[in-house]
């Protein structure tokens, strides 16, 4: 499967995409992207619903034509890529066929391949064995989703693309399909996948994109995202009844970014980490501080509030 060259994987530059509503207004799903991901990499496109992950993928798989803006997948148009066999998706959704097995399901895909992974080796990298005389009607909807992960390995892809692909799973369904997921990015394949799910984002991906109004905010490794976030976070206990007149004084000041305030426990986002734990401790009596460095969570929250403020 290696065949890797300097080709990238995903070459999007001044990609845009413009819908019509019923209405008759304009909406800009994709707003001026410009992307490179080279092959072998692992990337998450990260945000919100509405951020413009799906659609940029959906040009990705040659599924819509940009209104504006050039896109090459494996130094091909995508629709020539994908027609090749050299692409494939896990979506959020897909029919399958609900009266056949697990087994029957993936050796009638194979039969529409020209040169497919033998069918106990797919199964097998998906995890599906113990399950493969299974109706696929039976089947949760984490193993659906691997199975989903299985059709999409046969052909034997430089390039795998997901779509929120354990949107609807609960955990154990999520970390199972991750598992194997790990298995198969280990081998060297591109891999992109849009989530919505930080700790997936953060514990898979080595390239983060984020992207918010069909736009990219940021782009990087997990510690250069968080990085870009506007100090440190501290927390702490404030003893007493005047919690939410300390939440309030904080506020106030020109090197915090941020408070929470949930019963006692106060969380500060600040530039100045140190200053705003000498008054916490000083002049409120705080207790309990815990200081560390920004989570992706407060990056991605960080990077989306200042690109707003901008824009007013």
């Amino acid at each position: 499967m290696d065949t890797r060259d300097a080709t990238p994987a995903i070459e999007l530059a001044g990609l845009t995409k413009q819908f019509r509503t019923p209405r008759g207004e304009t909406v800009h799903a994709v707003d001026g992207v410009d992307l490179t991901v080279r092959q072998g990499e692992v990337v998450a496109l990260l945000g919100a619903n509405g951020a413009g992950k799906t659609t940029t993928l959906d040009v990705v798989l040659g599924l819509t034509r940009p209104t504006g803006g050039s896109a090459r997948v494996l130094g091909l148009p995508p629709h020539e890529a994908v027609a090749a066999g050299r692409v494939s998706a896990v979506l959020q959704s897909g029919g399958l066929l609900r009266d056949l097995t697990v087994r029957e399901t993936v050796e009638l895909v194979a039969s529409l391949c020209l040169d497919p992974r033998p069918v106990d080796e797919v199964l097998e990298r998906a995890g599906l064995h113990p399950i493969a005389r299974r109706m696929v009607s039976k089947c949760s909807g984490g193993e659906q989703q691997r199975l989903r992960f299985a059709l999409a390995l046969l052909p034997d892809p430089d390039l795998l693309v997901l779509d929120e692909p354990t949107a609807g799973m609960d955990v154990a369904a999520r970390h199972e399909f991750w598992d194997a997921m790990h298995a198969d990015a280990a081998a060297g394949r591109t891999v992109v996948f849009a989530t919505h799910y930080l700790e997936e984002a953060e514990s898979f991906a080595a390239r983060i994109v984020l992207m918010s109004g069909g736009r990219v905010l940021a782009d990087g490794s997990t510690s250069e995202i968080r990085a870009r976030a506007a100090g440190r976070s501290l927390a702490a206990r404030l003893p007493g009844p005047d919690a939410r007149r300390v939440t309030k004084a904080l506020r106030a000041r020109p090197d915090v970014v941020r408070v929470d305030l949930r019963g006692d426990r106060v969380t500060v986002v600040a530039r100045d980490s140190d200053a705003v734990a000498r008054v916490l401790l000083m002049e409120h009596g705080a207790c309990d501080l815990e200081i560390s460095a920004a989570s992706l969570e407060t990056a991605f929250l960080s990077i989306t509030e200042r690109v707003m403020e901008d824009a007013r």
